[in-house]
C-alpha cells in the first residue's frame, strides 16, 4: 500500500471523528493531509521504503497562534498521540516532544519556514535562486485531504512552481553546462585518454540534462536518488531515461565513447526540439551553448536576464 493511501485511510478511520467531535470549534481553521519529507509524499515509496519512517499518520496543519492558540494546539497534539499505534499491520513511531516530527500537529508557518525559508511562501528573486529545489518540492508535494481555511493550499499554490523568468534562467544555465560537459569536455577527455575525466563529464552532462528536462516539464526536480524515477513520469522527454542511465553507467573505451557521443547528441537534439516547441528559442541546431543564450534572451526582467548565465544553477 502506498503511504498516502495508508495515511488517508488512517485519518478517515480514526482522525476525522476525533476532529469533528472534540475540535469542532477549530475544525474550520485546520488543514489535514500528508506532505513534506519522505518518499511516500512523492508517491515513490515501495516495499524497501517500509524499513524506516513509514507509518500510519497524517499532518494537522494549524495557522498562527493568534488564530489557534497554544492550548488548543497542545490538546490537538495530545489527541493525536492517543490515536491507535498500529493500523493495517504498520506501527506508528513515537512522537518527539521537541518537535521535528513528519506527522502530527504542525504550524503552517513552521512547515513553510523549514522548507523554503518563508512563513507565507512569498519569495524574492534572490530566494528563488537559493532555496533548494527539494525544499520547494517538499512544500508542495503529497496530498491535502481537506483545507477548510484555505491558507495552507494558498501558500502551496504560491510555491507551486518557479516564476517564468526564474525557470528560464535555471534552464539557460543547465543547457550551457550540458554543452560544456557533453558536447565539449567529454570528447576532449576521451581524446586525451583520460577516462576518469570523461566519465565525470558524462555524469555532469546527465545531471544538467535531467534538470533541464524537469524545467521543460515545469516540475521541481526531486532529491537525486529519485530523479530518475520521477523522470519516467514526465510527459516531455521522460523517454530519455534509458539514454541518460547509459551515459553514467557505461565505460569509456573507444567503442563505448563513440556510442556515448552519439547518445549525447541525440539527447541535445531532442531537447532542442522541445525548446522550439515551447517557443523558447529560434536558434537552429542542437549546440546547447547557443541554445542556452537564446533561452536567456527570452527573460523579460532585465535584472535577471543580465545576471551571469549560471546564476540559476
Amino acid at each position: 500500500m502506498k503511504g498516502i493511501e495508508l495515511s488517508k485511510k488512517y485519518f478517515e478511520t480514526f482522525g476525522k471523528e476525533v476532529l469533528e467531535t472534540e475540535f469542532s470549534s477549530v475544525l474550520p481553521l485546520l488543514a489535514v493531509g500528508l506532505a513534506g519529507s519522505g518518499s511516500e509524499c512523492l508517491g515513490f515509496d515501495d516495499e524497501i521504503s517500509e524499513d524506516h519512517d513509514f507509518e500510519p499518520g497524517f499532518c494537522i496543519f494549524l495557522p498562527d497562534e493568534n488564530t489557534v492558540d497554544r492550548r488548543t494546539a497542545f490538546l490537538l497534539e495530545r489527541a493525536y498521540a492517543k490515536l491507535p499505534k498500529e493500523f493495517m499491520g504498520f506501527k506508528r513511531s513515537p512522537l518527539s516532544p521537541v518537535g521535528g516530527n513528519r506527522h502530527g500537529v504542525i504550524r503552517m508557518e513552521d512547515f513553510f519556514l523549514e522548507k523554503v525559508g518563508s512563513r507565507d511562501g512569498r519569495l524574492i528573486v534572490g530566494q528563488w535562486f537559493t532555496v533548494p529545489e527539494q525544499g520547494l518540492l517538499e512544500a508542495t508535494n503529497g496530498a491535502v485531504f481537506f483545507d477548510n481555511l484555505g491558507q495552507f493550499s494558498a501558500v502551496r499554490e504560491r510555491l507551486s512552481y518557479f516564476p517564468e523568468d526564474i525557470r528560464l534562467k535555471k534552464l539557460a544555465g543547465n543547457l550551457l553546462l550540458m554543452g560544456q560537459a557533453g558536447q565539449y569536455n567529454y570528447k576532449r577527455s576521451v581524446l586525451r585518454g583520460d577516462t576518469a575525466a570523461a566519465q565525470l563529464a558524462a555524469i555532469e552532462f546527465a545531471k544538467s540534462a535531467l534538470h533541464s528536462i524537469y524545467l521543460l516539464n515545469k516540475a521541481y526536480i526531486p532529491y537525486y536518488k529519485w530523479s530518475f524515477k520521477g523522470l519516467k513520469g514526465l510527459s516531455a522527454l521522460g523517454d530519455l531515461s534509458g539514454n541518460l542511465e547509459h551515459l553514467i553507467s557505461s565505460g569509456n573505451s573507444s567503442d563505448e565513447a563513440e556510442k556515448k557521443t552519439a547518445i549525447i547528441e541525440e539527447i541535445c537534439e531532442k531537447i532542442a526540439d522541445v525548446l522550439k516547441t515551447q517557443g523558447l528559442t529560434e536558434a537552429d541546431g542542437s549546440e546547447m551553448e547557443q541554445q542556452a543564450y537564446a533561452v536567456n534572451e527570452r527573460i523579460t526582467d532585465h535584472a535577471v536576464r543580465t545576471m551571469h548565465i549560471l546564476s540559476g544553477v
